[in-house]
C-alpha cells in the first residue's frame, strides 16, 4: 500500500537547511520532493548557495523575491502569483529589496542534498 494522502498544517513546518539571510521551513521530505516555505526578511540578502542535484521551483506568495545567479548580470524580481525555477546546480542568492517580508512556497525534486552553502562567486 502507498502512504495515505497527508496534510502538513502551517504550526507543524519545521526549520530547514539555514542559509543567512533566510528561513526556510520544511512541511515535508521524501526521497524525491522536498517541500516547504522561506520566508526573507525586509533588507535582506541571502548567503550564496546552491540545491545540489535539486530542481527548485518557487511561488511567491507576498512581497517580492529577488534573485541573483552565476552567468548573469544583475537580477530578476518575482512578486506575488510569480513561479520561478531555478534549475539544479546554480549558484545564487536571494534577496527582498522591500519593506515587507518576503514569502514563498518552495518545491524542490532530485534528491539531492537540500541546500549547499558557497562562497559568492568571482566579481560578487
Amino acid at each position: 500500500m502507498t502512504e495515505p494522502i497527508r496534510v502538513v498544517r502551517a504550526s507543524d513546518l519545521v526549520d530547514a537547511d539555514p542559509t543567512p539571510g533566510m528561513v526556510r521551513l520544511r512541511a515535508f521530505e521524501q526521497p524525491l520532493l522536498w517541500a516547504g516555505k522561506v520566508e526573507t526578511a525586509p533588507g535582506a540578502i541571502s548567503g550564496w548557495h546552491h540545491h545540489d542535484l535539486n530542481q527548485s521551483s518557487l511561488y511567491v506568495v507576498s512581497g517580492i523575491l529577488r534573485l541573483e545567479f552565476e552567468g548573469h548580470d544583475g537580477w530578476l524580481d518575482a512578486g506575488p502569483g510569480d513561479f520561478v525555477l531555478v534549475p539544479a546546480y546554480t549558484v545564487h542568492r536571494e534577496s527582498n529589496p522591500t519593506d515587507e517580508v518576503s514569502v514563498a512556497v518552495i518545491a524542490r525534486a532530485g534528491g539531492g542534498i537540500p541546500t549547499v552553502n558557497v562562497d559568492a562567486p568571482p566579481g560578487r
